[in-house]
C-alpha cells in the first residue's frame, strides 16, 4: 500500500514538470527500495501510474466535453469513444509503471540474492 501511494504521488508530481516517461524510473527506483515481491510491485506500479493517468485523462475529457478525445479515438479503432480512450490511456500508463516496478523489484532481488526475499528460505 505504501509503494502504491508513493508511486501515485511522486509520479503525479514529477509529470507536472518532466516528460511522461519519468514514471518508469520513479516506479523502478521506488520498487527497488520498497518492493517485497514481483507481483505486488507490479500491481503497485500498475495501479499507481494507471490511476494517476486515468484521473488526468478523465479530468481533461470532462473539461472539453470529450471533443479532443473523441477526435483522437476516431484515429484509433475505438469507434470514436472518448471514454474508451481514457481506459486505453490508463492501461498503457499502468503497464509502463507496472513493468518498471517489476524490473526494480527483480533488480533488487538480483543484487541482494536470497538475503532480502520475503517468505523464502536461504538454504543451500
Amino acid at each position: 500500500m505504501l509503494l502504491f501511494l508513493l508511486i501515485l504521488i511522486v509520479a503525479a508530481i514529477a509529470q507536472s514538470f518532466l516528460p511522461w516517461w519519468i514514471v518508469a524510473p520513479i516506479s523502478l527506483l521506488l520498487a527497488a527500495g520498497l518492493g517485497r515481491t514481483g507481483g505486488r510491485s507490479f500491481l503497485a506500479g500498475f495501479a499507481g501510474v494507471g490511476l494517476g493517468w486515468a484521473a488526468v485523462a478523465t479530468w481533461l475529457n470532462v473539461q472539453n466535453d470529450g471533443l479532443l478525445a473523441h477526435r483522437v479515438a476516431q484515429l484509433l479503432p475505438l469507434g470514436g469513444s472518448s471514454w474508451a480512450l481514457v481506459l486505453v490511456t490508463a492501461t498503457v500508463g499502468g503497464l509502463v509503471g507496472g513493468m518498471a516496478a517489476l524490473a526494480g523489484c527483480w533488480l533488487r532481488h538480483a543484487a541482494l540474492g536470497n538475503r532480502n526475499r520475503v517468505g523464502e528460505s536461504a538454504t543451500v
